[in-house]
């Protein structure tokens, strides 16, 4: 027996794009920045990366993150299936797609405001111009 739990904690790169299956099944579709800093141990210089993941979120639970999240809102996502593609770029460069099926979405903070979780502002904008979603 296998079991895979990812959690992702980061903040939404665009609005929330809620669709129908054909049999009415609400599925909703929004992307996420992770960001990860550290200090490089040979240069003690603070370094940053961001990876960013597509979420998918069905059912129910789809049509509440349509209506409450946000480009800029701080997410933790848990889910169990993750869906890993390549494609090369429009610079010719092989780059790699990450695809989360969340089982579970929580709200954690906003874009700013007191008691806010970091905002949108703190991620590089043009990385999300790299996703092909």
């Amino acid at each position: 027996m296998t079991f895979t739990q990812i959690t992702l904690i980061g903040n939404v790169g665009r609005d929330p794009e809620l669709r129908f299956t054909q049999q009415g099944q609400a599925v909703c579709s929004f992307s996420l920045a992770v960001n990860r800093s550290w200090t490089d141990r040979q240069s003690n210089e603070r370094r940053e990366e961001t990876t960013w993941w597509k979420i998918t979120v069905w059912g129910n639970q789809a049509e509440t993150v349509n209506q409450y999240v946000s480009k800029g809102k701080q997410v933790l996502v848990v889910g169990s299936r993750v869906k890993v593609d390549t494609y090369t770029g429009n610079d010719g460069q092989v780059r790699t797609s990450l695809e989360l099926t969340a089982d579970n979405v929580r709200f954690l903070g906003g874009s700013g405001g007191p008691g806010a979780g970091a905002g949108y502002d703190n991620y590089p904008a043009q990385a999300e111009d790299d996703i092909p979603f």
